[in-house]
């Protein structure tokens, strides 16, 4: 065996023992865990629905959210529920809303037109809605917000997310019979009442994760309803009753006010509604709470597991 490699045997030998019993270790990556995400905050959408002077309920129902911490993050109203979203949507708090409804003279929004076969213009409520809303187009509002109308030409449900806030109010206020049909770019709309009577899938459209519905509907009496505004406003109830069943079983919560003693056309019950309104938001919040800690927790839970 050459002399060289009789020096280098020993030397291994030793590297290899060293290795076995005591030495250092070869270095194992470890492998990089990352950090759980954080649960994204749900976004939390209130759904208007139609009734004319019933609406004003709406406005006790956002009093209650208020006051009890719940502000949602997007807003979708039908007929009377797109006015009350469109001035909350514009920045109004609950109490400016009420300060406004108190004010509010009904000769202000009902311009008749004797040529038309006596109808509403709309073109009243269009302005008044604009000049609460200081000009703003729907997308400049300060929460995102939607309004429901009815395409008159085809019967399609249209969504207004863009453009003058007064005339999406106005297309989703033209209760047929009663307003002209609004005409926007040379198509005709009227009421949202009557392809989407609470427009819970607008609010999911805009994003919301958890929808609180206000119903301020009432099934009929059993009595004949009075003047044609009640009437023309029973019947479209009695015609979305289908439809709106259907879209409150896709809501997370429905609130509905005990408004049966309150017709269409009974402004000046408005304190009565808005009442009605706190009373059936307060005896909903704790249902409200309870489903949005569930849908926090089932998130960060979901969060917290990590990938396969």
């Amino acid at each position: 065996m050459p002399f060289r490699r009789r020096l280098l045997l020993p030397l291994l030998a030793a590297l290899t023992l060293s290795a076995c019993f005591g030495g250092r270790k070869p270095t194992v990556p470890q492998p990089v865990i990352a950090p759980p995400l954080a649960p994204v905050p749900l976004k939390i959408g209130l759904a208007l629905g139609g009734g004319a002077a019933k609406g004003f309920a709406h406005i006790g129902v956002i009093k209650m959210l208020e006051a009890s911490g719940i502000h949602p993050d997007v807003v979708a109203g039908t007929s009377a529920g797109s006015v009350v979203g469109a001035l909350y949507a514009s920045g109004m708090d609950a109490f400016a809303l009420q300060e406004t409804a108190f004010g509010l003279d009904e000769a202000k929004i009902r311009d008749v037109r004797l040529f038309s076969g006596g109808l509403v213009q709309g073109q009243a409520l269009q302005d008044y809605v604009n000049q609460l809303v200081h000009q703003q187009p729907i997308e400049k509002l300060k929460i995102p917000f939607a309004a429901v109308s009815t395409e008159l030409e085809t019967g399609a449900r249209v969504v207004f997310v863009h453009g003058n806030t007064g005339q999406a109010v106005r297309a989703s206020s033209s209760i047929p019979g009663v307003f002209e049909p609004a005409e926007i770019r040379g198509r005709h709309y009227v009421d949202g009442g009557v392809v989407s009577p609470i427009p819970v899938d607008a609010a999911r459209q805009l994003g919301a994760d958890f929808v609180i519905a206000v119903d301020i509907s009432t099934k009929p009496s059993g009595s004949n309803p009075q003047g044609m505004m009640n009437i023309v406003g029973q019947s479209i109830s009695i015609m979305g009753q289908q439809l709106a069943t259907q879209e409150t079983a896709r809501a997370d919560v429905v609130i509905r006010p005990r408004l049966a003693g309150i017709g269409p056309t009974d402004f000046e019950q408005k304190n009565q509604a808005i009442l009605e309104g706190e009373k059936a938001a307060l005896a909903a919040i704790p249902g409200i709470r309870a489903r949005l800690a569930a849908m926090a927790a089932a998130r960060a839970a979901a969060a917290a597991t990590p990938a396969h």
